[in-house]
């Protein structure tokens, strides 16, 4: 099965560059989450945890359809025990 294309739109696009995120950490959060919670409007938010030390969480916010992930936005935090669920 093709995995699905991923757009980021022009709006996760400045705000990554201005937050300082690669598209590549973003691509690799989407393809390989850590964690995956439902969000608001029917999104989803894709985790990982970055860094040796796993002290930043990154999150994608994700409209999904059948063939594309659309990010949203994305973001780094350091509040991981807050978005982190645990079973």
């Amino acid at each position: 099965m093709a995995q699905k294309t991923i757009h980021i739109s022009s709006h996760a696009r400045f705000e990554m560059k201005r937050r300082r995120i690669g598209t590549a950490q973003v691509l690799a959060t989407i393809r390989a989450p850590g964690q995956v919670v439902p969000s608001r409007k029917g999104r989803a938010i894709y985790q990982a945890l970055l860094g040796a030390a796993k002290r930043l969480l990154l999150r994608v916010v994700v409209k999904e359809d059948r063939q594309v992930y659309h990010v949203i936005t994305a973001y780094k935090t350091s509040k991981i025990a807050k978005h982190w669920k645990t079973s």
